[in-house]
């Protein structure tokens, strides 16, 4: 019998991409207590204002808000923006630690989903935004968007 492969997205940081240019990508399992991943696979968690750390060989994630399961038992955990440890391989710690210490460098939390059953957190690597480069990429977006427009206009017409 071979693996399931959900893959669903449960959780996104959608303004991680406007503030962050975004460079390499990991994919990391959870740490999770008692009743935390079924309030997470019902969609009851946050990411928005969450940040990684890396301390003594380990990296963690902070501010990740996972809202009690309301049908839960004594093992709820009491806290719902603690630490939770991120599983990755030492050399991908390594590596993810020399990097966040060069200037401008940032570990950001972009989705959570399931693959496999099990919680995975994509981590990617960031430089923060300036407000020009904010305001460049909507300029670029917005004029990817009248291209398309113009070229699906011309479209109707040619019909």
């Amino acid at each position: 019998m071979g693996k399931k492969m959900d893959g669903k997205v449960l959780v996104q940081n959608k303004k991680a991409s406007h503030d962050y240019f975004i460079e390499e990508t990991y994919e990391c399992g959870l740490v999770l207590t008692g009743t935390e991943i079924k309030s997470l696979r019902m969609g009851k968690a946050n990411i928005s204002d969450s940040f990684s750390t890396i301390r003594n060989g380990e990296a963690f994630v902070h501010n990740m808000h996972i809202s009690p399961f309301e049908q839960g038992n004594r093992f709820n955990p009491s806290d719902p923006t603690r630490a939770r440890k991120l599983l990755l391989k030492k050399y991908e710690i390594n590596k993810l630690l020399g990097l966040s210490k060069q200037q401008g460098y940032t570990l950001v939390p972009l989705k959570v989903y399931i693959r496999n059953g099990y919680a995975k957190l994509l981590l990617g690597l960031g430089k923060g935004k300036k407000q020009y480069d904010k305001r460049e990429t909507a300029a670029k977006r917005d004029a990817e968007r009248d291209i398309q427009r113009a070229l699906r206009e011309k479209q109707k017409i040619a019909r």
